[in-house]
């Protein structure tokens, strides 16, 4: 074809693709690794060589090694073809590759050669490659016809099977990471999530090695872990005590794996959405001293935010828009997506696979919306009448939403018993509130409350277990129990009411049971903060233990202080407007801490 009358010609189009949009060096790699599971791999080797430019440490070439089952000269000319590819018909369309994009797009964004040895049965290596400043300056027009080649010496001795190929990287312009420890350190986490699956099954062994210019080891080879964020995986990447161990729980059991079921394109497919959360014990307060969120295992957990969306049992992206960026509780619930390459256009899997830009967050949201006088129900039902893909999308969005909604209240109050007890034994707000109310009794001062003070033990227990389990307290009948026999007349706990209301004030079995609505914008900005679980602060910001527990004692003293004003108001107008204006204070804090978060998170953004 005469260039002149090329669409695109190839040394302008061979620049742009270079900013063909890889987050990082690691997912150009994947890309590589991609091919060298769908060849049939049960090991890869990434290995790193060091030069030195200007007396400083420099990554001067990368290769991706497997031992798959090699390629021939035709397929070996193809695979450096962008779009082009033996996966490209829909039939074969079932593995992790698809779009004929990875090997050349991914390498380009990374350096200016690219080079492919390949062989098979013990044959002798068939070599061609990509150079970028040969093709912009035209010298490079096609695919150099593949010719035999031995494998240079350098990488001869990683080579230890009968069949592979070999990917390999020089003229590096464009990687971030300029060490071969620095590229391990920064794809590790991403490296073992992407591949979990393969990983964790024994099907693929993936192994980092960095050496300098004359061969010699930098450190010993480290194989990449399986890292699970759902954390339901056991002998994975997560610290001690839960490497040897799953950290988190099924959401909702047995049953935790959703089925939503597609028809497209004649077929029925399968979409699994599995839910999941913390342990109890992983975040326990007694044994990680309320600060479970900076712990090694908290720590690996914050790193793992967001759904994941894999394909093909292979991660496409942890995509975080889901998630409360300010909220430190975030770390503690996993979700997973998992749909078959044959719903790529319904979910819009991108060319690189990094993402599927068309199931985002934002389908959370459609649920409030009306269409032409329809509701979200009516909406979705002619969708599903229409065979409208976007249907599942937005099914699977709204379950999130749904299950979500209930996997965060459920673990705000994992805690709450044993922080009550913690700051229970370490402060003295009960017994300071409790002999001051004594005072305004004996100078006549009468709560509803107090008349329930003469009542026995067990009607005591009785009432105030009922009032804690309906505010879905945790281990109600055994607090209620420390309650009693505490003989302090207040207790303050946190729990799921409704309203508006930042807190409750409840009556029962002679004492004032303040219930913290964990619901409320306040108590995640200031309660939580205080009873330690600052996990989601830098250090600069974070509260000496001290100055914590004076401020969260005074806090209390104030809300108690409250509680015995309502609970001396008699009955009728003036306690139904003490309740009320304490509903009305409520709603006003939410509308304003509710505008602060937002302000704070446009401004982080």
């Amino acid at each position: 074809m005469n260039e002149a009358h090329e669409i695109v010609p190839a040394y302008l189009a061979v620049k742009a693709m270079r900013d063909n949009g890889y987050k990082n060096a690691a997912y150009a790699i994947a890309e590589l690794i991609d091919n060298s599971i769908q060849a049939d791999a049960d090991e890869v080797k990434l290995v790193c060589i060091e030069g030195k430019v200007g007396g400083r440490k420099q990554i001067n070439s990368i290769a991706v090694i497997d031992n798959g089952v090699g390629m021939d000269g035709r397929v070996l000319r193809m695979s450096l073809q962008f779009g082009n590819g033996t996966n490209l018909v829909p039939e074969k369309q079932k593995g992790i590759g698809k779009f004929g994009m990875g090997l050349p797009n991914s390498s380009i964004s990374q350096c200016k050669r690219v080079e492919v040895y390949t062989w098979k049965n013990g044959g002798k290596a068939l070599y061609s490659y990509l150079d970028i400043d040969k093709i912009i300056g035209k010298v490079l027009k096609e695919v150099p016809k593949p010719e035999e080649r031995d494998i240079p010496h350098e990488w001869k001795k990683h080579v230890t099977s009968t069949s592979g190929t070999m990917v390999l990287w020089s003229k590096i312009d464009r990687c971030q990471w300029q060490t071969a420890k620095s590229i391990f350190t920064h794809s590790e986490n991403l490296i073992g999530r992407m591949y979990r699956y393969f990983i964790q099954n024994g099907k693929v062994v993936i192994k980092m090695i960095g050496e300098d210019e004359s061969g010699h080891a930098l450190e010993d080879p480290k194989n990449f872990e399986t890292n699970d964020p759902i954390y339901l995986m056991e002998q994975t990447s997560c610290p001690d005590p839960f490497k040897s161990t799953a950290m988190f729980n099924r959401w909702g059991g047995d049953d935790y794996e959703n089925t939503f079921s597609v028809n497209h394109n004649g077929e029925d497919h399968d979409v699994k959405v599995r839910f999941t959360y913390a342990r109890e014990d992983a975040r326990d307060v007694k044994m990680f001293g309320g600060d479970a969120g900076r712990k090694p295992h908290g720590k690996h957990a914050q790193k793992n935010l967001g759904v994941s969306i894999v394909r093909a049992k292979r991660e496409l992206d942890l995509d975080t828009r889901w998630t409360i960026q300010y909220d430190p509780i975030e770390r503690w619930w996993g979700i997973e997506v998992e749909f078959p390459p044959s719903l790529d256009d319904v979910f819009g899997v991108s060319n690189n696979k990094q993402s599927a830009r068309k199931f985002t967050s934002d389908l959370m949201d459609i649920g409030e919306e009306l269409y032409e006088g329809r509701t979200f129900s009516e909406y979705l039902d002619e969708l599903k009448q229409n065979h409208d893909p976007e249907a599942i999308l937005i099914e699977i969005a709204n379950s999130i939403k749904s299950n979500l909604g209930s996997i965060r209240k459920a673990l705000k109050l994992q805690t709450q018993g044993t922080r009550r007890t913690r700051h229970h034994q370490s402060t003295t707000v009960e017994v300071i509130a409790t002999e001051a109310t004594k005072e305004l009794q004996e100078r006549g001062s009468v709560g509803r409350s107090d008349a329930g003070e003469s009542m026995s033990d067990q009607d005591k227990r009785t009432e105030i277990e009922r009032s804690l389990s309906d505010a879905n307290i945790s281990n109600s009948d055994t607090l209620a129990a420390t309650i009693v026999n505490d003989n302090y007349k207040y207790t303050i706990n946190s729990g799921d009411i409704d309203g508006d209301a930042f807190f409750s004030v409840r009556p029962k079995g002679g004492k004032l049971l303040i219930i913290l609505n964990i619901n409320h914008p306040f108590y995640d900005k200031l309660i939580k903060l205080l009873e330690g679980d600052d996990s989601n602060l830098g250090q600069e910001q974070e509260l000496e233990l001290s100055d914590k527990n004076d401020i969260l004692d005074a806090l209390k003293l104030v809300i108690m202080a409250w509680a015995r004003y309502e609970d001396e108001q008699p009955d009728g107008y003036l306690k139904n407007q003490a309740q009320e204006a304490r509903a009305d204070w409520g709603r006003i804090a939410k509308r304003f801490l509710e505008r602060k978060i937002t302000i704070v998170a446009t401004s982080i953004d």
